[in-house]
């Protein structure tokens, strides 16, 4: 076969590929759910392979690509329940001791690998802006906001199109693209306006306390785990609808209603997830420890500030952690 008989699918692959992981977070963005994001990359590049010969180039391909994507979510996401965080269904904080309330059949908001997201990689810059715009807070804000509102907001606000680029991708105005986003910007801050004011400590500061934060969950110490949290911290923990604020309180819905009994029935393996980090937290079964959730921590310069601690085990795959850790293994 020659060069100009080559199938137009092959050198589509080839372009295309690269832009693979920041299409996942686009599509993670959008839907708050990687298993979500994954099915709909996958139908974008089904999408752009077919129309592959019809692109004329008239912008980049991943410009076009991510068109593709945005209509695809946005069809996705027609009468579908958002995705929230307990914190989000508005009901008021909750007391250790109170009973836990599962519900399952809510389709609650999943955290994100970094390394799908494309938050690790060789660029400190993009690394930046990478975690910053996959934050949970960030995603969870996301959620109030109508598809459209979603859509433009990100890509104004996130990936820096111009308005007249969004107004092609919704098929609308640019006047109207700007009124979508000042909407959008101020339902956003309604939502989640302590954001950006959450001052992380420094990296020799940030590793100190997880350091602490292991320690204290590993020996199930009640005391330290006091002294981790801000006095406001909040914890949270889907499918449980039930939401803790302040450190007290916190630690001691840990000191009394976690299964695990005392020191070392706990292990607890490192992770980032949302450009924040995170802990596999597995529980002694016998001779072995098991998943039992997954920690994601957004930490400030006073101390762990917020904790919202994922029960799906199956998470565990999508971070590539162990199924069980031998109890006799050091840490």
């Amino acid at each position: 076969m020659t060069a100009t008989e080559r199938p137009a699918g092959a050198d589509f692959l080839r372009q295309a590929d690269p832009y693979r992981r920041e299409l996942l977070a686009h599509c993670y963005r959008m839907l708050g759910s990687v298993h979500d994001a994954e099915d709909l990359v996958q139908e974008t590049y089904l999408r752009a392979w077919r129309a592959y010969d019809r692109f004329e180039g008239r912008s980049s391909l991943r410009t076009w690509l991510y068109r593709i994507a945005t209509r695809v979510c946005l069809t996705a996401l027609e009468g579908r329940e958002k995705r929230p965080l307990p914190t989000g269904l508005g009901a008021p904080g909750s007391q250790a001791g109170d009973p836990l309330v599962e519900r399952d059949e809510v389709p609650w908001l999943e955290p994100v690998p970094d390394a799908m997201a494309g938050a690790e990689s060789g660029d400190p810059a993009a690394i930046v802006t990478s975690r910053e715009s996959i934050r949970l807070a960030l995603i969870a804000a996301l959620q109030y906001l109508p598809p459209r509102q979603r859509a433009v907001l990100i890509l104004r606000d996130v990936l820096q199109w111009r308005a007249a680029e969004v107004a092609q991708v919704l098929d609308t105005t640019t006047t109207a693209v700007n009124s979508i986003l000042q909407r959008a910007r101020a339902q956003l801050d309604q939502a989640a306006p302590h954001e950006n004011e959450v001052v992380e400590p420094s990296a020799a500061d940030q590793r100190e306390l997880l350091e602490k934060f292991v320690t204290a969950f590993e020996r199930k110490d009640f005391a330290a785990m006091v002294e981790l949290f801000t006095k406001d911290a909040i914890w949270e923990m889907p499918p449980f609808t039930g939401w803790y604020r302040g450190a007290e309180n916190i630690a001691r819905l840990i000191d009394t209603q976690c299964p695990a009994q005392g020191p070392g029935d706990m292990r607890l393996v490192p992770l980032r997830a949302n450009g924040q980090p995170g802990f596999g937290l597995y529980l002694r079964d016998g001779d072995v420890y098991r998943p039992f959730n997954m920690p994601v921590l957004t930490l400030s310069a006073s101390g762990v500030e917020h904790v919202t601690c994922f029960f799906d085990t199956g998470l565990f795959t999508l971070f590539g952690l162990p199924e069980t850790l031998p109890v006799a293994a050091a840490r």
